[in-house]
């Protein structure tokens, strides 16, 4: 059976990968002729380094080809991209669109097209419409001949390979026989359950775990806030709060960063402006949180006339080196932007500073033992395993801010004085 992949990006490529790994002769196809080159020569960068042995391998064997145009398949997966526009955070569904519509002359009888990229509820039912529209041969006394359904991904960015597997899916067709084809599919390399429902309800799930996720994320980062206008030390709280046996509160940070959290709750809220009051707060909360740790940070360098500051974490969560929609690269971009003083960048899972970031002559990714050395503030963003306990590793007179935004008084008494 021949499976086209369509996107080869966060999810595409170890999608196609661990397909080509189960026996399926995959045929990758992007836009992008960067993308392509990349995957072409090796130097797959961003992902988990297993992958671009799997990748290496699968083209080696023939099991995975990048083709243009879109070639004939058994089976399509739509795995592109599904932003928000600048404006109004409204979702841009045009990559799945262009995508829909350079598939739709491909397409034969029998058939299965089904969307992985996460869409807005009813976005697979108006697909499939468009599908047809474009191809009225596939529908016969108003019934389809072709089948489509959604699966939305549900993998950590570091663990992809393992979680496109071992994790739970959820399938939902457009009709039964939509369900049931796309659902007998993932069962062949997928070895956590499949969970078949309809598409609607495929789309609304996805969205709602991560508008779920969002909601505790900012409750715990309001409580930071809240906690440091009381003089609370918000992280000894939450440690106390949750040895209640029905309580567990998450640990604040510096915001809410990655491609999927801080996106997929807009979609809900544009499907509902009225109906989505509490998933609209979340989100500005969470924004709110990245503003006021900026400030934080802001207010402490004040002190020093030619400010260092070291910025520990680039990436959006601990463990990995995704740099996408990063509280702490925009931080870290405001700071330079405003000139506030010379950063020292510490980012173990990187090379090179990202593009936003390597233009600035103030801004430099540095180890950590330099970066502490000539900091006069040392900024934890992200929270790295190799940054454990960095506080009580710190030098007297240097000037230490947590997650939390919580400049320690300690540290600050003796930062100031050396400022002075």
């Amino acid at each position: 059976m021949n499976v086209c992949v369509m996107g080869l990006g966060y999810i595409g490529l170890p999608l196609a990968a661990v397909l080509a790994r189960s026996g399926y002769k995959v045929l990758g196809v992007d836009i992008k002729p960067a993308v392509v080159r990349s995957i072409e020569s090796g130097e797959i960068h961003g992902l988990e380094p297993p992958l671009g042995l799997l990748v290496i391998e699968a083209i080696r064997r023939g099991s995975l080809s990048l083709c243009d145009p879109v070639p004939h398949a058994d089976v399509y997966i739509l795995a592109v991209p599904t932003p928000l526009k600048k404006k109004k955070h409204q979702v841009d569904l045009s990559y799945v669109e262009k995508a829909v519509d350079s598939v739709a002359p491909r397409l034969r009888p029998g058939n299965l097209v089904i969307i992985e990229s996460t869409v807005p509820v009813g976005t697979t039912e108006k697909m499939s419409r468009r599908l047809l529209e474009l191809r009225p041969d596939l529908e016969r006394e108003g019934k389809s001949l072709i089948f489509v359904a959604h699966c939305p991904e549900r993998v950590l960015p570091g663990k992809i390979l393992d979680e496109m597997v071992e994790v739970d899916r959820i399938v939902g067709g457009v009709d039964a026989g939509s369900t049931r084809e796309a659902g007998d599919f993932y069962a062949t390399f997928v070895r956590g359950s499949i969970h078949r429902t309809e598409a609607r309800t495929a789309e609304m799930c996805k969205l709602a775990e991560n508008a779920s996720r969002d909601v505790a994320i900012s409750f715990a980062n309001e409580l930071s806030m809240l906690c440091d206008k009381m003089g609370i030390d918000a992280a000894n709280l939450i440690r106390l709060a949750n040895h209640h046996p029905r309580v567990n509160i998450m640990d604040p940070g510096p915001g809410v960063g990655g491609h999927c959290i801080p996106v997929d709750p807009w979609f809900l809220v544009q499907s509902e402006p009225q109906g989505t009051d509490l998933i609209r707060t979340a989100r500005k909360v969470n924004e709110k949180k990245t503003a006021w740790l900026l400030k934080r940070i802001e207010e402490t360098i004040s002190h020093f006339e030619k400010p260092v500051i070291a910025c520990l974490g680039l990436a959006y969560k601990p463990e990995v080196a995704d740099l996408r929609g990063s509280p702490a690269v925009s931080i870290v971009n405001s700071l330079c932007s405003q000139n506030r003083g010379d950063l020292r960048i510490v980012e173990p899972h990187i090379k090179d500073l990202p593009p936003v970031l390597a233009g600035f002559n103030c801004c430099r990714l540095v180890d950590l033992e330099e970066a502490i050395a000539e900091a006069s503030v040392v900024a934890l963003l992200t929270r790295h395993n190799s940054f454990e306990g960095i506080q009580a590793r710190l030098p007297d007179g240097k000037i230490f801010i947590d997650p939390n935004g919580v400049v320690s008084p300690g540290w600050r008494r003796s930062g100031t004085e050396a400022a002075n």
